[in-house]
């Protein structure tokens, strides 16, 4: 059981997770940043590592993405800021990226470093479940990751519940089938999207992500699910000035 499966196995609700690229807004900030959100009392960790066509991101994060390659962050970089992260920073982190830049270094030799840095959880927007499934889950669970697989509200119940049963810590329910940094608008149909995930009454709970940018729209999540992540807004933030002194300001907009 890694530090994931323990945080949604306790129960807590109204969990909190952040995304940032690593890289933005320069190098060797990763930990800093990381170590500021969990004291500032956030419930687990999304890093980004940035890929050249992230095809699911808005442009806050492609900008991110952008800058953080011209400054020379790597996964091979990534993985060397992190290796003494766990002397610092408690909380469950994932990696979230695309697919390509994982099969470049290995997706065996990929999950093994993950897991030597403290690595809980892996989020790959473009991994087909198929192949996920047929070639890495072993890779995987040899290195007790999670694999978090996303859900739009198209996703048929055959599939969610095909998900369910590949998952074992928690669900990403994307808020709609947008890209990052649009807006939380719940509609009539977006509730019951919510509803319908809701009342299938899952083995892994949800956690919704894309469109949360404040209080309003986390406690909104949060009637759905067991919590939200909260991404384009935070790594907006994060081009501003002293960011790491404000970042208990910022972390107490969303869950105040």
């Amino acid at each position: 059981m890694n530090r994931l499966n323990k945080l949604f196995a306790s129960g807590k609700s109204r969990l909190l997770s952040i995304y940032f690229t690593a890289g933005y807004p320069a190098l060797n900030t990763t930990v800093a940043i990381a170590e500021a959100l969990e004291k500032a009392g956030v419930d687990f960790l999304e890093i980004g590592f940035p890929y050249s066509d992230p095809v699911a991101d808005g442009p806050t994060i492609q900008h991110s993405s952008q800058k953080a390659l011209e400054k020379g962050m790597t996964l091979a970089r990534l993985f060397e800021e992190l290796k003494d992260i766990r002397k610092k920073v408690n909380i469950p982190i994932l990696l979230m990226g695309y697919v390509n830049p994982m099969v470049q270094y290995g997706v065996e030799r990929f999950c093994k470093k993950a897991a030597d840095v403290g690595v809980d959880g892996i989020i790959v927007p473009d991994l087909p479940m198929y192949e996920y499934e047929q070639l890495y889950a072993k890779y995987f669970a040899e290195n007790k990751l999670s694999n978090i697989f996303l859900v739009t509200p198209q996703t048929s119940e055959e599939r969610i519940r095909k998900i369910d049963s590949l998952s074992n810590s928690f669900i990403y329910l994307l808020s709609s089938s947008s890209i990052t940094g649009k807006n939380l608008q719940v509609s009539n149909a977006i509730e019951d999207y919510y509803k319908r995930v809701k009342d299938m009454h899952l083995d892994n709970p949800a956690i919704i992500g894309f469109g949360i940018t404040g209080q309003e729209t986390f406690n909104k999540a949060c009637e759905y699910a067991r919590g939200a992540i909260v991404g384009s807004a935070f790594v907006k933030f994060l081009g501003t000035e002293n960011y790491l002194e404000r970042m208990p300001e910022f972390i107490r907009s969303i869950r105040s």
